[in-house]
This record gives C-alpha cells, sequence and structure tokens, in this order.
C-alpha cells in the first residue's frame, strides 16, 4: 500500500465530508464577485524561451480563467517530463538561475527580475494532451493554461487544502457540459476517486446556489 496515497485520501475524505455537513445552498460570494474574471496579475510569458516545447500555467495562476483572481506570489508552469532537459536549458539560457529541485518532479527557477517560477514536470499519461489543448486555451494575458478536466485532475492528485477550496469553488462555476468532461476523464484516469469528485461538486453547487447549470 502507498502510505503516502493513504494518508491523502483520508484528508480528502474528512475535508469534503465535514465541508459537506456545514455548507448551505447559497452561502458563498455572491454572484457578481464569482463571475468576475480578471488578469490584474501580470505573469512572463515563456512561450518565447521555451519554444517549440508545449508549457502551460497551472495552479492558482491558472485558475484565474476559471473563478475570481485570487492574489498570490507562485508562478507555477507544467510541462512534460521528457521535455525537463530541454526546458533546463532554454531558461539558463535565458539567464534564469536554477535554486532547486521539486518534490513533485520539476525544478525551481528564479527569473532575471528576481520572479519564483517552478517548472513542474508532468509523468502521467494525460499530460501530453493536456499542454497540447492548453496553447489554444488562453486567457485574457494571452498566456497558455492548462484545461478546466486537467487542472481539476491535478490539483485532485495534490489534495491540499487549498486545493480542494478551488476544485470546488472552480466545479461549481463550470458548466454541465465542461463538468462532462470533467467526469469523462475521472472514469478514465481515477475511476475510484469519482465519488470524491461528485461530492466536490455538489460542495460547488451550495456555494454558488446551482450556477452550474448554466448551460455552455
Amino acid at each position: 500500500m502507498n502510505s503516502t496515497r493513504d494518508l491523502r485520501d483520508l484528508t480528502r475524505r474528512t475535508i469534503i465530508d465535514m465541508a459537506l455537513r456545514r455548507q448551505r445552498p447559497g452561502t458563498g460570494s455572491g454572484l457578481d464577485f464569482l463571475m468576475q474574471r480578471t488578469t490584474n496579475m501580470q505573469w512572463p510569458n515563456l512561450s518565447p524561451i521555451l519554444a517549440p516545447v508545449h508549457w502551460a500555467v497551472v495552479g492558482a495562476a491558472a485558475t484565474r480563467l476559471y473563478m475570481p483572481e485570487r492574489v498570490t506570489h507562485d508562478f507555477d508552469i507544467a510541462i512534460t517530463v521528457s521535455d525537463a532537459n530541454q526546458v533546463r536549458q532554454k531558461l539558463a539560457t535565458a539567464g534564469y538561475i536554477q535554486t532547486g529541485d521539486l518534490s513533485i518532479g520539476g525544478s525551481r527557477w528564479q527569473s532575471p527580475d528576481g520572479l519564483q517560477i517552478d517548472v513542474i514536470e508532468g509523468h502521467d499519461p494525460w499530460w501530453r494532451q493536456a499542454l497540447a489543448e492548453a496553447q489554444s486555451n488562453r486567457d485574457e494575458q494571452g498566456l497558455p493554461i492548462l484545461p478546466l478536466a486537467y487542472l481539476i485532475l491535478m490539483k485532485f492528485n495534490a489534495s491540499r487544502t487549498i486545493d480542494l477550496g478551488d476544485i470546488a469553488r472552480m466545479l461549481g462555476l463550470a458548466s454541465e457540459a465542461e463538468l462532462a468532461r470533467v467526469r469523462k476523464l475521472f472514469q478514465q484516469y481515477v475511476p475510484d476517486d469519482v465519488q470524491d469528485l461528485e461530492s466536490l461538486i455538489r460542495l460547488g453547487k451550495l456555494e454558488t446556489g446551482g450556477l452550474n447549470d448554466r448551460p455552455t
């Protein structure tokens, strides 16, 4: 048995159960706020440096495409592990300095102007398709953003408390067509966790008061 995964799963289910017991319909933020999509924080476009490698913004900086933007100082991007050596060479040539490695697989860099960037190296089989789709899934700043279904799956696999909160809110704001794609992806890659996904969808619906029932 994988004790790390077991602990993560237990933590996730405990948090979900607690939230479901306490959440009440329509007790989240107001509709006007929930529908806001802003790009107040400006992040670097790494395409000129990394081309032709496919990359995408993930983490907090990516969620603003799917829910209200929140303040963060983290700029996380993802690549496939097969592109890792090439990306490291490209960043170093552009004057970025590697400051460490990530325990989840990847590296941490500092840009010439001092921004910290985490480069996550995706190992799962879905990463190549996810990053390809991200190239046509851009935010208002023009950055490639990990598509919603894959971002949900990525955050679900991490299952930190902040990730679960992001997941519930994004699912609550998603259309039925978007939810169908998330469900399909979970059935394909993590079928044992579909029940937890449905609980998170329910939490999202409780916060938004059924806003995610809107048409595509």
